[in-house]
Formats: C-alpha cells, sequence, structure tokens
C-alpha cells in the first residue's frame, strides 16, 4: 500500500507517546505510523496492544543515538514527518545519573535532526520535523500570577531541563541554518492512563490502593499545571498538521494546582471509589525532604495555541482525575505487571517470534 504520509513517532512506547500513536494510527488510516523505542524502564508495548496488528502501524526497537542507524530508518520507511517525544524525562533520576540525560535527551534529538537533513537533502516540501519538549525549560514562577509564554527567557534548574533546554536550542538551529522544518512545543505536566508508576498521580494511586506512604517534597507548596494526556495528544495532532514552521506552541491546561491539594483531591476520590471510609488514606501523607532545586511554580500560557489552531483542554482536572484514577484502578493487572517489571518480556514474547 502507498501511504499519504510516512510518520516517525520516537518514543511511541511511553506514556505520551503511546497515546499519540493510538491516535495517529485510529485517525490517519492512510499514513503509516513507524514507532521507534528503545525500550528502557519507560517503554512498555503494552501500551499499544489494541492497535498493534494494524496495518499502518509498525514498531521498531532502536536507540535514537545512534546516527547511522537513524539515517536507515528514514530510507527504509522514506520517512517524511517526525513527531519526537523520546526522551528521558524524569527529574530525580536525571539529579543521579545527568549523563544518561544529556545522551538521550540531547545527542539523541541531535542525531535524529542530522538523519532528517541528510535523508530530506535540502528538498523540504511536505516534511516536517516536531519536537516535544517541557515547561520546565523556563525555570520557575513566583506567585504572582505571571505564566510561561512561547517569549519566555530560558533558565533551567535541573539536568533534566537543561538536556531538553538544549534539544530544543538544537531543534532551532537546524531550522535557522540549515532551513529544517521544524516546530516545537512545551506543555505542562501531563496525567492521565498508562503513565509509569515513578511520576506522582499513578505513584499515589497505586500507593493508596496499597496503603503505603504518599511521600511529598516540602510542604507541598510546589505548583504544577496539570494537562490531561489525552488532550495534549491532539494538541499535538493539532500543532503537526496546522502548526507554523520554526514557530514554538505553548500546550498546558490553565489547571494549576498545589501538590498537597492535588494529592488531597486524590484521595478523596480514591477512596470513594474504593469504598473507604471518607479521611482513610490521609494518614498515608509523609513530608520529606524537599528536592534538590525544586522549582517552586510552573504555568503555561496557551492562549496562542487557542488563538491561532483554536486548541483547548476537553476536561477540566476534578473530571479528568477520577476518570484516571478509576483507569488505574480497574487496569491493576497493567499497574502489577508494571511494578514487578514482568511487562518488560512483552518485546521478547510477542516480537521476536514474527
Amino acid at each position: 500500500m502507498t501511504y499519504k504520509k510516512n510518520i516517525l513517532i520516537t518514543g511511541g512506547a511511553g506514556f505520551i507517546g503511546s497515546h499519540v500513536v493510538r491516535l495517529f494510527v485510529n485517525k490517519y488510516p492512510n499514513y503509516r505510523i513507524v514507532n521507534l523505542d528503545k525500550l528502557t524502564y519507560a517503554g512498555n508495548l503494552k501500551n499499544l496492544t489494541d492497535i498493534e496488528k494494524k496495518d499502518n502501524y509498525t514498531f521498531v526497537k532502536g536507540d535514537i543515538c545512534e546516527l547511522d542507524d537513524m539515517i536507515a530508518l528514514f530510507e527504509t520507511y522514506d520517512i517524511d514527518g517526525v513527531i519526537h517525544l523520546a526522551a528521558e524525562s524524569h527529574v530525580d533520576r536525571s539529579i543521579k545519573d545527568p549523563f544518561t540525560f544529556a545522551r538521550t535527551n540531547v545527542m539523541g534529538t541531535l542525531a535524529l535532526l542530522q538523519a532528517a537533513k541528510i535523508k530530506w537533502g535540502g528538498n523540504f516540501s511536505g516534511k516536517r520535523f516536531y519536537h516535544i519538549s517541557t515547561d520546565e525549560v523556563y525555570g520557575a514562577l513566583a506567585f504572582d500570577g505571571t505564566m510561561f509564554a512561547e517569549t519566555t527567557k530560558y533558565d533551567p534548574h535541573s539536568p533534566y531541563s537543561a538536556s531538553k533546554a538544549s534539544s530544543d536550542h538544537f531543534v532551532r538551529s537546524y531550522h535557522d541554518t540549515y532551513g529544517l522544518p521544524t516546530v516545537v512545543s512545551n506543555c505542562s505536566n501531563n496525567y492521565g492512563p498508562y503513565q509509569f508508576p515513578e511520576k506522582l498521580i499513578p505513584l499515589f494511586i497505586n500507593n493508596i490502593r496499597h496503603g503505603k506512604p504518599l511521600p511529598v517534597y516540602g510542604k507541598g507548596e510546589n505548583v504544577r499545571d496539570w494537562l490531561y494526556v489525552e488532550d495534549h495528544a491532539r494538541a499535538i495532532d493539532l500543532i503537526f498538521h496546522e502548526g507554523k514552521t520554526g514557530e514554538t506552541y505553548n500546550i498546558g491546561g490553565f489547571n494549576e494546582w498545589k501538590n498537597i491539594d492535588l494529592i488531597k483531591v486524590m484521595i478523596q476520590t480514591a477512596d470513594r471509589i474504593l469504598g473507604n471510609p471518607e479521611g482513610t488514606s490521609d494518614k498515608l501523607i509523609t513530608y520529606v525532604t524537599d528536592r534538590a532545586g525544586h522549582d517552586l511554580r510552573y504555568a503555561i500560557d496557551a492562549s496562542k495555541l487557542n488563538r491561532e489552531l483554536g486548541w483547548e483542554p476537553s476536561l477540566q482536572f476534578e473530571e479528568g482525575i477520577e476518570k484516571t484514577i478509576r483507569w488505574y484502578l480497574e487496569h491493576q493487572e497493567w499497574m502489577d505487571e508494571v511494578t514487578s517489571g514482568e511487562y518488560q518480556n512483552y518485546y521478547e514474547n510477542t516480537y521476536s517470534n514474527r
């Protein structure tokens, strides 16, 4: 079959990536979707069992840092669009191992850019390189109502955010220097189904389920803007198809919460769904030493995306968190396989025999 577009989605077995892959595979049957993932601990092909047998879906296990492999991948599948989500993304891990974050997030992005430049050869008609980044590159905000705009000066404070800031700059440099048709988006904290349980929301849902402590950094005063992952996937679809080349778009939920207030809403919701008496899990809150370089507040101004492309989030947080908690509690087998590591056997058991 001849496809209208051949789209490479990197990190497509991860949390956000799997939602983007699913959306594109189902929405665009005339696109071939190539999902490239290294299958580190955060990559889980069981996130995609519902679409893995679709004719327009292909999975490739590979490392974005290997330039020769990326060039070969572009050639094999005649790639004309890239949606780049592959990244190391956990701040605590970046503090312990910054070199891994520099390698994957910086050098991996650079290898993909170079592969695109080489294979597209200056003929950029119909081509697009879309790089997904984070609001953490902007640093921190005070409690003064200000928000991150696309023009906000970069001020990263962790090895993770520094690596993402560097990759953003490389993407823009390839547009300015070589004319590569790039677009960048910076998003706020995502939540929803299939998120690896090292992250706050799935970790706390699982801990509430098992009656384990809920570790809260400092006093829980840090503020984050939360975005439901399927709304983010819709925004990515829109920016990929309609965003202006060379532009940056901020994606946010207009949905700020103090960590401690978020946790209390999660406790109330989870206890109600589990049939626990109100307040049962309050005692699980445990305050721990604050994270080094912990940014106080993030808030995304997504008005440009709304104004220029018409996007807005579909879910309010209370609705989204209820939907999310119910998903994790109804998919305990998925959570158990992730926490036990059993999910990591799926590739060898399923794909190696094909």
